[in-house]
């Protein structure tokens, strides 16, 4: 019997000779009084019987007997009392203090083996049965406290002839779908579920109960009394359960609403930006930091901006973005990148390129430097945007605004700015400025007309254009006034 042990307490040495004859398959252990027995059942853990001769030499049995069945630690321990034969009243208190079962001296070995038996037996069974609830219990507390929605043997359709002995749902699947238990019942998944999402997953749980599939998962929706619908993902697997039902299954849900928004979210995100990339005058990129700026994302716009398709960066795969600047830019450019990342500041730079047809376009590059947890560069990104015809009006303002229209010489505000500036500059050496006034031609527009002065005008400027070398120059300070510098 392993560790099967009794403790008998108070009998004879011809009753305890007669109970370790019988009972010699299992552990005895003897105590002469109660004190000596209190310290045994301190000490001894696998003690399962206790056998209380309650004519102990003491008179105490009655005692020890109320103290092990009143405390609950010795709750699945035996007792069994032995009492005089023609003492019946003996035998009643006893069993009203809480005795398992009594023996009559005296001691019949048989009978004796025969009543430890069925009391180790009964321990065994009580046992079971504790572990039994134990698991009850904690299986009880995990499906009313799980973090995630349970249902067992949820029907698709309604079920209304009360045969629910199987149906069970934990609170957490009641707070999902903002329904109780018995509106679970009485409607079914099926017609709780998304009229999108029925279909395939009735399909699917055909199938399982056909035992077609093991088991099946889906994202799917279900309604809420309020019309308003809950995102879940749902697992639902077969449960194999004992009676006249041998086939039944266990569907557990996970609340996925946030995910879905910010999936959604994040999708409406990409699919802006999507169109924003298509619809740049230039290209989005990431490249590397280096000399080639080898592209590792380039959007769609580099086919209109560059003449060469996107896969053909990417890479350096057929030509690098470096081969495609200016060559008078390209020092520029790395110096440039170079002082604005050591500050960790927005790069900005408009420069030239040249396209696959040989066309030179003005562009604006705007991007930062990508960093690593350890300070280190993981690459660039930023956007190139075609300004050539920014640029093409830039410098149509600016030479209108330098210049006089009519004889095409520099004006009188760039001459002055041009004198400020020599002034600071060259503040050594000799300069000179000769006024030429031709003022008197204006008469000339009350004989023959205003057209005919300023064509003279013209002339006389293209004339004196031929006066002009690399340290002179010829500025048309008022209509009929130039000055040579």
């Amino acid at each position: 019997m392993g560790n099967a042990t009794i403790l008998v307490i108070g009998v004879s040495d011809s009753d305890l000779s007669r109970i370790s004859e019988s009972l010699a398959a299992y552990r005895i252990l003897a105590a002469c009084d109660v004190t000596q027995a209190y310290g045994m059942l301190e000490r001894q853990q696998t003690i399962q019987i206790v056998i209380i001769d309650l004519d102990m030499p003491d008179s105490r049995g009655m005692q020890l007997l109320a103290m092990v069945k009143s405390e609950p630690r010795f709750s699945s321990t035996h007792v069994i009392i032995l009492t005089r034969s023609d003492d019946p009243d003996q035998e009643i208190s006893g069993l009203r203090l809480g005795a398992d079962d009594y023996l009559r001296k005296p001691i019949l070995k048989e009978t004796l083996r025969a009543r430890i038996d069925m009391h180790f037996e009964l321990a065994k069974q009580k046992v079971l049965e504790q572990q039994l609830k134990d698991q009850g219990q904690l299986f009880n507390a995990i499906f009313q406290q799980a973090p995630i929605g349970i249902t067992i043997s949820h029907d698709s359709e309604p079920r209304s002839d009360g045969s629910d002995d199987l149906f069970d749902v934990n609170p957490l699947f009641e707070r999902i779908t903002g329904r109780s238990k018995d509106e679970l019942i009485s409607l079914g998944w099926l017609n709780i579920t998304h009229p999108d999402d029925r279909a395939r997953d009735l399909q699917y749980y055909m199938q399982l109960q056909e035992g077609q599939i093991p088991s099946y998962e889906m994202e799917k929706r279900y309604l809420r009394p309020d019309g308003s619908s809950v995102w879940v993902q749902m697992i639902v697997a077969p449960l194999k359960v004992s009676g006249t039902k041998s086939f039944n299954h266990i569907c557990l849900v996970q609340d996925i609403s946030k995910r879905k928004e910010i999936e959604q979210t994040l999708a409406e995100s990409e699919r802006s930006k999507s169109v924003l990339l298509a619809h740049l005058p230039g290209m989005a990129y990431r490249c590397n930091y280096d000399h080639d700026w080898t592209m590792q994302f380039v959007s769609e716009g580099c086919h209109e901006l560059t003449g060469y398709a996107s896969d053909e960066l990417l890479q350096n795969r057929s030509i690098s973005y470096n081969e495609l600047i200016a060559p008078e830019y390209c020092d520029y450019l790395w110096q440039k990148w170079e002082l604005t990342l050591s500050h960790r500041e927005q790069f900005r730079s408009e420069y030239e390129i040249i396209t696959a047809r040989g066309i030179r376009k003005w562009v604006l590059e705007l991007g930062q430097g990508i960093f690593n947890g350890q300070g280190e560069i993981d690459a660039l990104e930023g956007i190139i945007l075609d300004i050539s015809e920014q640029k093409r009006v830039e410098d149509e303002l600016t030479y209108h605004t330098e210049h006089e229209i009519w004889t095409g010489l520099y004006n009188r505000r760039y001459f002055e700015s041009l004198l400020r500036h020599d002034a600071i500059v060259f503040n050594e050496g000799s300069r000179a400025v000769i006024s030429v006034n031709l003022s008197s031609v204006q008469i000339l527009s009350m004989s023959y007309g205003f057209q005919y002065s300023q064509d003279i005008i013209r002339r006389a400027a293209d004339a004196l254009k031929e006066l002009c070398s690399t340290s002179v120059q010829l500025f048309n300070t008022y209509e009929s006034r130039f000055v040579f510098y």
